[in-house]
């Protein structure tokens, strides 16, 4: 999920911003891979910070270095990628579906490059797409939201209400009714702009809502704005799920489980090589999971374990066949 688009920051720092963009890229051509993180920074404790995990984890393996650059104004995107081509970076990985358009632009200018996109497709010969199974791991969540409420009531907050979001939710709502067929789910968007992946206070504001309807559990699939979810579940008392990179630290003893998205190793594996196509990142290649740790452990019972990793056997296995918003009509 690209849960990790900002708020543009003020114009003196977008054309600081610019400014120091164009001084890094100015050098010797250099081969060696390269990575663009989208708004919100490589620190984001999230799906940028994924990302950057894997970038490192090459870098600790190889003992090679990597290009990097933290977007903060969507303009920089195309440029970035156009400044680290001219040097000969060599894969250009673009993370998030909204660097598509100009990963697109610049592969098409440097044919001879390897470029990888997260969570788009870019249908060229030097481009590899890669996606995940959303649904797969929201259904598993699901299960263990339902599992774990006493009230039968489960929540979902998304960030920007874009198609990629909302199958998120569908899986979410599929793995809660498998659970519990009697579970109730809500469910709100936080906005419609890309300032919807950063409000935390927005955030609070509805989970807090969703506790005052009865909800005591909330899976977050929002970006920075998932934050303050997290904090109204543990200043209530109640139960808040993670996504993207194991957020089960944030604030143990009320986070539920992750919703574990592997960008990390997507990035790494592109920047050993990539492969030009489509790859889809499920259950089954090890993309997506639930996160299990010391945080979460005594929530977590055996028997919850038990059902739930059935559960992800009998998906990979296609027993189970979780349904995908965006190839279908299921939960519109």
């Amino acid at each position: 999920m690209n849960a990790a688009m900002f708020a543009p920051p003020p114009k003196t720092a977008v054309v600081a911003a610019a400014a120091a963009a164009l001084a890094f890229f100015a050098g010797p051509a250099l081969a060696q891979p390269a990575v663009i993180y989208d708004m919100g920074g490589k620190f984001d404790k999230s799906f940028n910070q994924a990302a950057y995990n894997g970038a490192e984890r090459w870098k600790k393996e190889t003992g090679k270095p990597y290009l990097e650059f933290e977007v903060s104004n969507a303009t920089q995107r195309e440029q970035a990628k156009r400044r680290m081509a001219e040097r000969g970076a060599d894969p250009i990985v673009g993370i998030g579906f909204s660097q598509g358009s100009s990963l697109e632009n610049v592969a098409k200018e440097f044919p001879k490059l390897q470029f990888a996109i997260i969570d788009s497709v870019v249908k060229l010969p030097n481009v590899q797409s890669i996606v995940f199974k959303e649904h797969e791991g929201s259904f598993l969540v699901g299960m263990m939201a339902a599992l774990a409420s006493k009230s039968g009531k489960v929540g979902f907050i998304g960030g920007m209400d874009i198609p990629l979001i909302r199958k998120f939710q569908c899986g979410f709502e599929q793995g809660a009714k498998y659970a519990n067929p009697k579970a109730m789910v809500s469910g709100n968007m936080t906005g419609t702009t890309p300032a919807a992946w950063n409000d935390p206070a927005r955030g609070a504001e509805l989970a807090k809502a969703q506790f005052a309807g009865g909800v005591d559990v909330i899976f977050a699939a929002a970006g920075g704005t998932g934050i303050g979810v997290y904090q109204a579940a543990k200043d209530a008392g109640k139960l808040a799920i993670g996504v993207d990179s194991n957020q089960n630290h944030l604030q143990p003893g009320t986070m539920l489980t992750s919703m574990v998205k592997r960008v990390d190793v997507a990035v790494y594996n592109a920047f050993k090589g990539v492969k030009p196509g489509v790859t889809s990142l499920g259950l089954a290649e090890g993309g997506v999971d639930y996160a299990l740790d010391d945080n979460n452990a005594k929530l977590v019972s055996a028997d919850m374990k038990s059902k739930v990793d059935a559960a992800k056997a009998d998906i990979i296995s296609g027993k189970i066949k979780v349904v995908d918003y965006m190839a279908a009509s299921a939960c519109k």
